[in-house]
């Protein structure tokens, strides 16, 4: 059997030489009647990977008339002395054997090849049909894969934009769209922050659409291919201009597209990498679209059964847990175990540390799904689902923890990576506060002093916890806990940090008031274990910066909640007291009387809407005056005058 099959290619290949050599013969001839004839010979005997031959044939008909060739097939010249008829079958000749040629990359890379960009261009928009088009794309290709030239060439015809236009009508899965795609993944090179926002945005946005029902509706290995692409996307500095772009998207097809293809990446056997960037589609999915993205009707190609909405965010989440616990493992090794002579450390540690603001991205997300779902009746998770989920955030947040306890013995306070973890710890436990209730107790003084890397003192982690700590403060469990281990100080400096960008415009009422709350119901409850004499210098530079928040306000909420809290800590002090402490000035007394004097002014029978809204913070002052009043004259004139 081998020897007829050997002999029939010997005669192929000698008939291939014959026939290279006509072409030849006919390419050197004199007219452009022979060298068309020669080419035609081309595209029929030269095969595609004949690359010594392909650049012989390109030195014997030369540039010259190639060029000739393609502006007469766009209607700009002529190649002989007859007319400018079949300028199709030259113009379809001519973008045959270019992108024939193209496959040699120094022809490619030539500056006779990058000026013909622009033509290819024009071509591609008058030619829809899909012969001429793939060619040209197969052109476009070559030439910006061959040099940087190319590539410009590409970038400063439009390609972003011809991209947008022309992939809403390429077939889905062909080679065209393939090579497409290839093109937009070399073009993200040369696009920078500036020229996105100036330029390409809308196209960028369009370009992403189209990509992601490849994303979906492809089963084979160029699935991946689209996945390394949108998440380079996604991952360029870019993607929040991007993001704002896609949102105002009207049709949702693409967004069900991502979910399904996110869905098949989490749900098969892939590397971990490839599950990653699955994640880093799943995340900036939810920035654009919210949560609720997460759930939905999941359609697979040749998949009859429907597929459960909360599929995707099971896998989501499961992914995400296993990466957590992987990556955090990394991390701490790196940090306390590796070599610190290891040049490459502090670069694998940041890479690890970008990884884990994704993961932690996420598990944010769906606590917050969660817990809108735990509110809402009728929603789309049956109870299962819901315990899946609950379970997965535990097993999560305890690996959270475990970091957070090696980072303590370590004797490590400073790092965005700490702030982080204690920053998905608050936003667990602000919904779920008697979660992981035991590591919590032992961990709460730690959280509450670590510190990001351009802090100066804890501040940020603090904020996180606020939620949390208002709750548990409610019993007298969790208000012995924050007064055992000095945790309320880290809560007090918050306090006064908070009021102080209150005072220089920076708004943030809802953590000035979980702080103010959290400080309340301490005071409250365990006033026996706080000593003002020992804690002096804290509550008079709370008191003060009380004082300085109400000056000049108007709304009552807050004048109402300052004095409620310098009530109770006048239950633990005196007028003299305070002003023989240095700090302490008859100024801020001063203020103080006007604060309590403004909130006990208010008592009466044409109460506001406000006072009434406020109405327990005013037994609060009433009681704690009837208490504490003889010790503060000065108080007492201002409220009687």
């Amino acid at each position: 059997m081998e020897e007829p099959q050997l002999l029939q290619q010997q005669e192929e290949e000698q008939s291939q030489s014959v026939s290279l050599q006509d072409c030849f013969k006919l390419l050197k001839g004199e007219r452009d009647e022979q060298r068309l004839a020669g080419l035609l010979l081309v595209t029929k005997f030269c095969k595609s990977d004949d690359l010594v031959s392909l650049r012989a044939i390109y030195d014997a008909v030369g540039p010259h008339f190639l060029d000739r060739l393609l502006r007469t097939g766009l209607g700009k010249g002529v190649v002989s002395s007859g007319s400018g008829e079949n300028r199709d079958a030259y113009l379809q000749l001519s973008v045959t054997v270019l992108s024939a040629f193209c496959r040699v990359s120094e022809i490619a890379s030539s500056k006779e090849m990058v000026s013909k960009v622009p033509m290819i261009f024009e071509v591609m928009s008058m030619k829809s049909g899909m012969p001429v088009l793939e060619e040209c794309y197969e052109f476009l290709y070559l030439v910006s894969t061959a040099s940087e030239d190319g590539l410009t060439a590409l970038d400063e015809s439009g390609g972003i934009k011809l991209l947008a236009h022309q992939m809403s009508a390429l077939p889905d899965g062909s080679h065209l769209m393939e090579l497409a795609m290839k093109l937009v993944q070399l073009m993200l090179k040369k696009l920078s922050k500036g020229i996105v926002e100036n330029n390409h945005l809308s196209e960028l946005s369009v370009i992403v659409t189209k990509i992601a029902r490849q994303f979906a509706l492809l089963q084979n290995a160029l699935k991946f291919e689209v996945l390394h692409l949108l998440s380079a996307i996604f991952s360029s500095e870019y993607s929040t201009l991007l993001h704002d772009a896609l949102r105002v998207i009207q049709n949702e097809n693409w967004s069900n597209h991502m979910r399904d293809g996110v869905a098949t990446i989490l749900q098969n056997r892939v590397a971990p990498a490839e599950k990653f960037e699955a994640l880093i589609l799943a995340e900036s999915m939810v920035s654009i679209k919210g949560e609720g993205w997460l759930i939905g009707q999941i359609n697979l190609p040749n998949v009859q059964d429907p597929i459960p909405a909360d599929r995707c965010l099971l896998l989501v989440l499961e992914s995400s847990r296993v990466e957590v616990a992987v990556l955090l493992n990394e991390q701490a090794y790196l940090k306390y175990e590796a070599s610190k002579s290891s040049s490459s450390t502090a670069e694998t540690i940041i890479s690890k540390q970008q990884k884990v603001t994704i993961v932690f991205s996420l598990v944010e997300k769906i606590i917050k799904l969660i817990s809108n779902i735990g509110e809402t009746e009728g929603h789309l998770l049956d109870e299962n689902t819901f315990i899946k989920a609950i379970n997965g955030l535990n097993e999560t947040i305890g690996v959270v923890l475990e970091y957070l306890q090696d980072a303590k013995e370590h004797g490590q306070k400073v790092g965005n990576d700490l702030l982080a973890s204690v920053r998905l710890v608050g936003s667990y436990l602000a919904e779920a506060p008697v979660a992981c209730e035991d590591k919590i107790m032992e961990l709460l003084g730690y959280m509450l002093s670590v510190e990001g890397e351009h802090e100066s003192s804890p501040f940020y982690s603090v904020c996180f916890l606020l939620p949390m700590l208002c709750q548990k403060t409610m019993k007298i469990e969790g208000c012995k806990l924050l007064a055992s281990s000095g945790g309320y100080k880290a809560v007090v400096d918050c306090l006064m940090k908070l009021i102080e960008q209150n005072r220089n415009g920076v708004e943030n009422n809802g953590c000035i008031f979980l702080a103010c709350d959290t400080i309340m119901n301490l005071l409250k409850v365990v006033m026996e274990q706080i000593t003002f004499s020992e804690d002096e210098s804290t509550f008079i530079s709370l008191l003060k910066a009380l004082a300085l928040w109400t000056e000049k306000t108007n709304d009552q909420s807050v004048v109402m909640m300052a004095s409620s809290i310098c009530t109770l800590i006048f239950d633990m002090t005196s007028e003299n007291a305070l002003l023989n402490h240095p700090s302490f000035s008859s100024s801020c007394l001063d203020s103080l009387s006007r604060l309590i004097a403004r909130s006990l002014a208010s008592w009466g029978q044409d109460m506001s809407d406000a006072a009434k809204a406020d109405m327990d913070l005013l037994e609060i002052v009433t009681a704690g005056y009837s208490r504490w009043a003889d010790r503060f004259p000065q108080i007492q004139k201002a409220v009687e005058r």
